[in-house]
């Protein structure tokens, strides 16, 4: 019974070192340093009580089995959390024919800043509308894209902003 909690243990520790590690390295990628060394350290912490329980039992293959479950369970989890949170902002760009409804006036309705310029597609004119969105409102604006032209194209790249930010349809900087 002892060895099934201790394993209990071990899954856990890793499922909470490797969901941590997972947010360290969206944070830093971010630009948030100093959050990521401090999740550094209580990564490496929990890492290392994980490890020592594994190692100093070797011949017992279900804290290997946990330990590497545990892995597993906290790269998918911390995954989530980072979706979740959604953290950033994209770039939102709808590319519609000239003549078709345009998103534009409706996002912009929704309180998103847009950008619309003319261009030449492979069958002629098009409007390509950008906007700069906060992850956590990606789906409402694509939702009110998909309502006004179902029929346009919509891409949406993450974007980094190391030293500017967008407010209210600005660059400004942090």
């Amino acid at each position: 019974m002892e060895t099934v909690l201790i394993s209990l243990a071990i899954f856990v520790a890793r499922l909470a070192d490797q969901s941590i590690g997972t947010m360290r390295i969206i944070f830093l990628m971010r630009g948030r340093r100093a959050l990521s060394g401090l999740l550094g350290f209580f990564e490496s912490a929990i890492w290392l009580l994980a490890v020592s329980q594994v190692v100093t039992n070797i011949d017992q293959p279900i804290k290997v089995i946990a330990f590497a479950g545990g892995f597993g369970a906290g790269t998918a989890l911390g995954g989530t959390v980072e979706r979740w949170l959604a953290m950033g902002k994209g770039v939102l760009r709808v590319v519609a024919a000239f003549d078709s409804p345009q998103a534009s006036v409706a996002l912009r309705q929704a309180g998103f800043a847009v950008t619309d310029v003319n261009a030449e597609g492979r069958n002629g004119p098009v409007r390509l509308a950008f906007s700069v969105v906060p992850r956590k409102r990606k789906q409402e604006a694509l939702d009110i894209v998909r309502t006004v032209n179902p029929q346009a194209f919509v891409t949406f790249e993450e974007v980094e902003t190391p030293a500017l930010t967008a407010r209210r349809g600005s660059w400004v900087r942090k």
